[in-house]
């Protein structure tokens, strides 16, 4: 029991994450946190991923032990992956996830810093 609370809880942690990297750049408000979010998401990736592997997700980490305590096997290397063929009861290339991924965070990185850097430089002047 306590296990699958831990997964359900560490499932929405994730989700939260992803969307609030996708997205979280909209509003004027959240746009500072935003930033925090994505730099400690890339950290997670390139920097702890010097030692864990590129793309490394600490969260991913934790939840897949606690799968494993749960039974679950041959999980993949990414939640987006695992929580996307959960949706669609496929089996998607992974190459094809990390792609959708890596543009989605790319685009929204990007938008983040237009807001953060140059539309607020431009109202400055």
């Amino acid at each position: 029991m306590l296990y699958q609370v831990a997964d359900y809880f560490f499932t929405l942690l994730h989700l939260t994450i992803i969307t609030f990297n996708l997205l979280g750049w909209i509003w004027p408000r959240t746009r500072k946190l935003h930033l925090i979010v994505v730099c400690a998401t890339l950290a997670c990736w390139f920097v702890l991923g010097i030692w864990f592997g590129i793309g490394y997700c600490p969260i991913t980490d934790w939840q897949w032990q606690i799968k494993e305590k749960l039974g679950e096997q041959n999980l993949p290397a990414s939640f987006i992956k695992y929580f996307v063929d959960k949706l669609t009861g496929s089996d998607i290339n992974p190459d094809m996830v990390d792609a959708f991924t890596a543009i989605g965070f790319a685009l929204a990185i990007l938008a983040a810093g237009y807001f953060r850097f140059v539309k607020r430089a431009a109202l400055k002047t």
